[in-house]
């Protein structure tokens, strides 16, 4: 995986960084650049320059390597500054909660970037548990930046609205401290963004599927996902169940 050049900058890497982010932009040629506050991860990551996903599913599973990867703790602003100011693709996935700090790191390096006239336009993917996140990122940035650089902001930096449907289950203690950077995912490979978000041309990144018509896809995915996963929780639990492959096995819940 990876080697063309090219490099991409994910802000945290958790389950959905690790878990999905790194596997596709990772295939998609991209060099990934981890962004996170976990030393242990951090260190593993660079001392590897990559990392084991394990995808599983009921047909059994496959080990993967996802590479080349290197990782900046988010402490050091003028490594992480200079990884936004020279990256081709960003994508952040470190939580509703971080999304102040996480702009303030980006505006460090859009501010170096945007300091020249003219420069390829960069494209920041949205991954956070929230609605009309990409709007609310681009305030908290626009804020962070010169009133001078804000017209080059719109017309250089895509903040790109996405729904995450990649299940992560949560690892053991003991597969944890074996390697911090093992991570276990589903296959599940699609990953719909709004194409109105992007700035010049979308970039081309396995899974991804630019929609025309967004709002329907965070529709789908709220009311069939979700939901289909708390109906089923709900109808787990009276009847017992602790896990939700029990329920899923309970003719009387299918």
């Amino acid at each position: 995986m990876g080697g063309s050049g090219r490099r991409a900058v994910v802000l945290g890497a958790g389950n959905v960084g690790r878990g999905f982010l790194g596997q596709l932009f990772s295939e998609s040629g991209y060099e990934v650049a981890f962004v996170d506050i976990d030393r242990p991860l951090l260190e593993a990551l660079n001392a590897r320059r990559g990392y084991r996903l394990r995808l599983v599913d009921n047909a059994g599973a496959l080990e993967l390597w996802v590479g080349p990867v290197r990782a900046l703790h988010a402490e050091d602003k003028d490594g992480v500054a200079e990884a936004v100011a020279g990256a081709d693709l960003m994508a952040t996935s470190a939580g509703v909660r971080a999304l102040p700090s996480l702009a303030r790191m980006v505006a460090a390096g859009l501010a170096r970037r945007l300091a020249q006239p003219d420069g390829p336009p960069l494209n920041i993917i949205i991954c956070e548990n929230l609605k009309d996140a990409a709007r609310r990122f681009r305030d908290l940035v626009t804020a962070e930046l010169p009133a001078s650089l804000h017209g080059r902001l719109s017309e250089r930096v895509g903040f790109v609205d996405t729904v995450i449907g990649r299940m992560v289950p949560l690892l053991t203690p003991e597969q944890r401290a074996a390697d911090p950077a093992f991570i276990v995912a589903e296959p599940y490979k699609e990953l719909p963004v709004d194409r109105a978000g992007f700035v010049g041309e979308v970039p081309a990144v396995v899974g991804l599927e630019a929609c025309d018509h967004f709002p329907a896809y965070v529709a789908r995915k709220l009311y069939i996902h979700n939901g289909g996963h708390a109906v089923l929780a709900y109808l787990g639990y009276l009847r017992g169940h602790v896990y939700g492959y029990e329920a899923l096995e309970d003719p009387a819940v299918e």
